[in-house]
């Protein structure tokens, strides 16, 4: 049985941008709703200029205190954010199944069997049985990596996990250094809509001589910019931080079934047990049963 599994690395498109969706709504409808049922006119919150000095300065601030690496970074966390973390259960179920397959094949004819596969995995026949994770190129040369180890005749388990811990080690923190960039910016956004909102206070200073309601607009003006900077902040660049770092985390746990399977295989286990060594350690909401990874390993045909 090839698994196919169309649009697995499709897993919470709409989910995931549906929450962000309802939570803006609910956000803005609380905050704009009580301000309106309150007796409020939204055409005082209306103030552009506040905006571009807020978001202004929090994007100049971002690019001075980051590199280039997370910038870029950041940018290309965008889309992965609004889709959600990519791994389900039946993706997970995939890798397994391509695991199981390699280790078999190892079992049966050596860990040098693997060479042809490993070497060119995109042209590897067991691999394009599994398109979803073969499509993934980073996770595929992850993989691919520490399975030419064993061919090279690597056999020692414990300095393999060691080699494996450092690698996922400075891939996460490669990772957390942009959901941590993005929450710094969030932090820092209070402070920058109150130096809007000073700038305002300047501003009405100029024209003290002008009537009450003159100076009422202005003055409610300047206090948009601190309402917009506690805003912006709580109300969505923290969650959008906490959003990426939720599908950072579930690519990390990617990697860690991968490295339990590769040293289940290094000790000397089955196929079977090497992947169930695999399998316990995902969390429960992407874990597929024991009865499920059996039943979908033993379809499996060569």
């Amino acid at each position: 049985m090839t698994m196919s599994g169309r649009g697995i690395h499709r897993v919470g498109l709409h989910g995931a941008t549906m929450l962000i969706i309802i939570g803006t709504i609910i956000v803005l409808g609380s905050v704009m709703g009580g301000y309106l049922l309150g007796g409020g006119h939204m055409g005082v919150l209306w103030q552009p200029f506040e905006f571009m000095i807020i978001l202004g300065a929090a994007a100049g601030s971002f690019v001075i205190g980051n590199t280039k690496t997370v910038l870029s970074g950041t940018a290309k966390a965008l889309g992965p954010m609004l889709k959600g973390p990519r791994h389900n259960k039946t993706s997970y179920l995939e890798l397994l199944s391509l695991l199981y397959t390699l280790f078999r094949l190892a079992k049966t004819k050596g860990d040098l069997a693997l060479e042809s596969h490993v070497e060119k995995p995109e042209e590897s026949p067991i691999f394009q049985k599994f398109p979803n994770v073969s499509h993934d190129h980073h996770n595929v040369e992850f993989l691919c990596d520490y399975l030419r180890l064993l061919t090279l005749g690597t056999n020692n388990a414990h300095e393999m996990e060691s080699i494996i811990d450092a690698e996922i080690d400075s891939h996460h923190a490669e990772n957390h250094a942009i959901s941590k960039a993005v929450n710094d910016m969030a932090d820092a956004m209070p402070a920058l809509g109150i130096v809007a909102a000073v700038l305002g206070v300047i501003h009405t200073m100029g024209s003290i001589t002008e009537p009450p309601e003159v100076l009422g607009h202005l003055i409610g003006a300047a206090l948009v910019g601190t309402f917009c900077g506690v805003l912006f902040s709580y109300g969505f660049f923290a969650p959008f931080s906490r959003a990426i770092e939720a599908v950072h985390n579930s690519d990390t746990v990617y990697l860690q079934c991968m490295k339990s399977a590769i040293l289940a295989h290094m000790q000397g286990y089955a196929p079977q047990v090497s992947i169930e060594f695999a399998r316990k350690t995902l969390p429960p909401s992407v874990k597929p049963s024991f009865a499920e990874v059996e039943d979908t390993v033993t379809n499996l045909t060569d």
